[in-house]
């Protein structure tokens, strides 16, 4: 069975769905939610289109393959597993980000059975150690691209230009690839962090310290001008 015929209709459709609200999400949060509707006129369209491209590459990429790293990494072990898109705090998602600028997103999760068997906390712990994981490698090629844009657009960087576009996807893939990583690691709740967690300790402080990391140097993309200039 191919890679694509282990995703059903209905889990692409959910898949699909919820990339395309965190993108309108994540577009309006990055306009500045309700100021974009109040100051129409002021509203530059190929800035949003822009905006709304790279966050459909950015974050439909970065969610989408976080939640199918944890569904193949689960059928390794012989589980069924498939992502359920949760319809309501998607649409919250979306109505936070036009009234606050605020992206908050909880689209859903992997729903993993285990046809009665006994998952151990090894199992539980790599499978959920997928995903954070994946989001630290995404980080690097979106890393590329923001270092691609500083050398090829020099200190003045318009994004309308093929440098500008490269710095400014690179910068926000790799900024919401680092969020990801490190929010999924926190210890609490239904997080990967707290499964990690009581599989393996090392892993795990590892694995959030590496995620703080990233997290911190995404946030000053100034930096890595200042240091290729």
């Amino acid at each position: 069975m191919s890679f694509l015929e282990k995703i059903s209709p209905f889990e692409r459709r959910d898949l699909l769905f919820a990339w395309f609200c965190l993108a309108v999400a994540f577009t309006l949060g990055i306009s500045g939610g309700l100021a974009l509707i109040t100051d129409v006129g002021k509203i530059s369209v190929n800035m949003l289109v822009m905006t709304f491209v790279v966050a459909v590459v950015t974050v439909g990429l970065s969610f989408v393959l976080h939640e199918l790293a944890h569904k193949f990494v689960a059928i390794r072990y012989g589980y069924w597993a498939e992502f359920r898109k949760n319809t309501q705090m998607l649409l919250i998602a979306v109505v936070v980000a036009v009234i606050t600028g605020i992206v908050f997103a909880a689209p859903g999760a992997t729903l993993i059975n285990t046809a009665g068997r006994e998952m151990t906390k090894k199992e539980n712990g790599i499978i959920s150690l997928a995903g954070p994981l994946t989001n630290l490698i995404l980080a690097v090629p979106f890393l590329a691209c923001l270092i691609a844009g500083v050398l090829l657009g020099g200190a003045s960087i318009s994004v309308f230009t093929f440098p500008g576009f490269l710095f400014y996807l690179g910068m926000i893939g790799f900024q919401v690839n680092a969020m990801l990583a490190f929010f999924n690691m926190l210890p609490v709740g239904p997080l990967d962090g707290r499964k990690i967690l009581r599989w393996n300790a090392v892993v795990f402080v590892a694995l959030i310290a590496v995620s703080l990391l990233v997290l911190y140097v995404s946030l000053q993309p100034g930096m890595f001008v200042a240091l290729l200039l």
